[in-house]
This record gives C-alpha cells, sequence and structure tokens, in this order.
C-alpha cells in the first residue's frame, strides 16, 4: 500500500462521518469543506493534491462517496432487526 493511500485511508477513518443522530451538532457533511481539509493535512505530510488525484480521482466525489456510505451504515446500524 503506498504513503498516499495509508494517509487516505486515515484521514477517512478520522474525518468522516455519519450525520449525528436527531440533528445534533456533529460531523460535517459539507464536501468542499471536508475536501479542503483533506488536501490541507495531506499537505503537511508532504502530499500534493496531485498525488491525491492520482490515488483516488476526483477529491469531491472520493469524500462524497465516503459520506454516503458512512450515513447509509448508520442508517443499517440503527434499523431494528426483527
Amino acid at each position: 500500500m503506498s504513503k498516499v493511500r495509508e494517509f487516505i485511508d486515515f484521514w477517512v477513518e478520522i474525518s468522516i462521518h455519519p450525520v449525528e443522530q436527531y440533528r445534533t451538532p456533529g460531523a460535517s457533511q459539507d464536501v468542499p469543506e471536508l475536501t479542503q481539509r483533506l488536501v490541507e493535512a495531506a499537505k503537511g505530510q508532504g502530499i500534493s493534491e496531485a498525488e491525491l488525484r492520482a490515488e483516488i480521482g476526483d477529491l469531491s466525489d472520493y469524500i462524497g462517496d465516503q459520506l454516503k456510505a458512512a450515513n447509509r451504515a448508520e442508517r443499517e446500524r440503527r434499523e431494528p432487526t426483527t
């Protein structure tokens, strides 16, 4: 696994969270804001935006997909089982 991929996976784990239940303040669901945070954090680790794009393609699309997956998993977790 590349350094860039490891960074992205770690960043997603600590930064992408489902919307809070009952609309309480919580994790950001703003894709442009999260995209900017990813780029800034990567720069702090010596990873360029071009390297991020080479690894995952369009950053906003990737983050949007990660948010959808996190929100879907949270909805499924909260659904009662019969």
